[in-house]
């Protein structure tokens, strides 16, 4: 077995502080204690929030008011890059409002429209109705882009963890039907339905996401073992991956979820789609969102920026490399 790497001295002290407070397991809470401890923390790890120009709940599907696509604005002012967020949770305790800062940010910093979608959650929807409302939503950005004051031609598509799944679900399927956002940006993504790679086995306990974590998140949005291997929430396992757009992956060294995005990012260069593979030393799954315990947390923000605003304003946004965080 290979041996875990030291945390980066910040994210060391926070994870022996959460160790300190002796907390129970994920596997160990009802749906609603974990959806409630995932609110709570994202804004004691986020911090204060920045504020923004317009936000705005737009229910796009009259015959389903339940779908709500959060629309941040930087400006209210001329048409603007647009990015479909998708937040993260394992599918299961994430929202629109856990995600609220990095949205934020990001609106701002890319001086974008983010338009975060609150899909249904699983176990009340299991699996595909997220990944349905991830495609759909994607669709009706872009057929109604210029309603919504986005340039269709600067459209992407982003989210972290399970909302990086979603992402990279809903950019084939976009694909697929002649709409294919301009980049797509995949934050630690689930890109597979099994847990039993090297980074799980290195990684399972004590590093904040663990490998009992993602089963908990696994059982409870899919209703068959056959679910964990559709292309549709296992995305590497897609046959056809060509024609998709570039791709900024970022993957954490003390990750279950490290060698999902690896392989993922190998199976895109492969099919000849441009990847930058940016892989953070020392980091944990989730610290996206974690500006109060680490500067990385902005460093990744600024990273996908940079990815982004350089997509919008070429034919071939990000680099077609392998870097290093």
């Amino acid at each position: 077995m290979d041996v875990r790497s030291s945390p980066r001295p910040e994210i060391a002290r926070f994870l022996a502080e959460r160790a300190a407070l002796d907390a129970p397991p994920l596997a160990s809470l009802d749906v609603a204690t974990a959806r409630a401890n995932m609110l709570a923390d994202s804004r004691e790890l986020w911090g204060e929030v920045e504020p923004v120009a317009h936000i705005e709940d737009l229910r796009p599907f009259a015959a389903d008011a339940s779908l709500v696509i959060r629309s941040y604005r930087p400006t209210t002012k001329r048409h603007l890059p647009g990015l479909v967020f998708f937040h993260g949770g394992g599918w299961v305790i994430g929202s629109i409002e856990t995600h609220d800062g990095l949205c934020r940010k990001l609106a701002n910093a890319a001086e974008c429209a983010v338009l975060s979608v609150d899909y249904r959650l699983a176990p009340e929807h299991p699996f595909p109705a997220a990944v349905r409302d991830a495609v759909d939503a994607l669709a009706w950005v872009h057929r109604n882009a210029r309603e919504v004051h986005v340039d269709p031609a600067k459209l992407s598509v982003a989210g972290d963890s399970a909302g990086g799944n979603l992402a990279a679900v809903a950019a084939r399927h976009l694909a697929r039907r002649g709409m294919r956002p301009a980049s797509q940006v995949l934050v630690y993504p689930v890109c597979d339905g099994r847990t039993d790679s090297a980074s799980y086995d290195v990684n399972a306990d004590g590093c904040f996401l663990t490998r009992e974590d993602m089963q908990w998140y696994f059982r409870h949005y899919t209703t068959s073992p056959a679910d964990l291997l559709e292309p549709d929430l296992a995305p590497i396992r897609a046959g056809d991956l060509s024609g998709l757009p570039p791709a900024y992956i970022a993957t954490c060294e003390l990750d279950p979820l490290r060698d999902d995005g690896t392989r993922y990012a190998g199976r895109l260069r492969d099919a000849g789609v441009p990847v930058t593979l940016d892989d953070w030393g020392g980091m944990i799954h989730g610290f996206i969102l974690m500006r109060t315990v680490t500067p990385a947390a902005d460093e990744l923000c600024d990273r996908m920026v940079e990815f982004l605003r350089a997509g919008w304003g070429s034919e071939t946004p990000g680099r077609p490399s392998v870097t290093d965080g």
